[in-house]
């Protein structure tokens, strides 16, 4: 079966094939747009998009829109007087979080892990959590902090328990066919949106980006009235699911809250990269002891 989503404030999503198609929406908030974090911002110049994080040193990486080299390649300090470092978008987010879960800096799930404090300095204490320190020039400093990662994860799991809903009400088919939407789909690293658990697992040459999915269909029912004939009778064939009343939707969204998953498997994804054992934590809390066991 195909997987199409439309990731925005709401995340619209559709699981079907040629004979039936299964629908619902689910309230992901402003997050995935760089909104309520307390570096986002739009996809802009001088916004970070694409971060790597050395798993050894901790140390990041990144690439911001409108200027052609990584951050730690020559001409990159002169480029940023020309295009300074304002923030992170969508994009950035994603991938800066699912690196730091590969990194082991954040646990499996979403916690700031405050021992690394000692380790490296861009660990550092927040009040009663910790941040992580992205980028640092003169009086800017762009910190990823547990409210971001929490903004992140609570998005991410109402948007993955719509998915998950969807396919229980399908027959737990498996799906290997994932088209993401929109102008955020279009950005998303498919490697990182599996690392965060905001697809569920497949072969990664079955993510793909459809760009701007829902203007297209709006001008072939413009433009064409045998395409909206077939919309108007397709719409009727499909299955809505309502988030709100669903009784496994809670079920769902708790366990979506982990990275990638609290208990879904990933064979493809393990292929690709690896992943962390998983670590119990304490609690946000500064100071709060860990104790590791393996994957399972």
């Amino acid at each position: 079966m195909q997987l199409l989503i439309d990731v925005g404030t709401n995340a619209e999503i559709v699981l079907g094939d040629t004979t039936r198609q299964f629908a619902a929406s689910s309230p992901t908030g402003p997050a995935f747009e760089g909104a309520q974090l307390s570096c986002g911002q739009r996809a802009t110049a001088g916004a970070i998009e694409k971060v790597r994080i050395d798993p050894v040193t901790l140390e990041p990486r990144f690439r911001a829109i409108g200027i052609d080299m990584w951050s730690d390649e020559p001409g990159f300090s002169e480029a940023v007087q020309d295009t300074p470092v304002t923030g992170v978008c969508g994009s950035g987010i994603i991938e800066v979080i699912a690196e730091m879960y590969l990194a082991g800096i954040i646990s499996q799930d979403g916690v700031v892990q405050g021992s690394l404090v000692d380790k490296t300095p861009r660990v550092v204490a927040d009040e009663r959590t910790f941040s992580y320190l992205l980028y640092e020039n003169g009086d800017t400093k762009l910190f990823i902090t547990q409210n971001d990662i929490r903004a992140i994860q609570l998005a991410k799991a109402a948007l993955r328990a719509g998915i998950d809903l969807l396919v229980e009400h399908a027959g737990s088919p498996e799906v290997h066919d994932i088209r993401l939407a929109g102008a955020f789909g279009a950005h998303i690293d498919p490697t990182y949106a599996m690392v965060l658990g905001l697809v569920p697992d497949c072969p990664l040459p079955g993510v793909r980006s459809v760009g701007n999915s829902a203007g297209t269909g709006a001008a072939k029912a413009l433009l064409s009235r045998a395409q909206r004939r077939e919309m108007e009778h397709t719409v009727t064939h499909v299955t809505k699911i309502e988030t709100a009343t669903e009784p496994r939707f809670q079920d769902l969204f708790v366990a979506a809250m982990a990275f990638p998953h609290a208990s879904a498997p990933m064979p493809y994804l393990s292929t690709l990269v690896t992943l962390p054992p998983r670590i119990e934590s304490s609690g946000d809390s500064a100071g709060g002891g860990q104790r590791r066991r393996r994957r399972v």
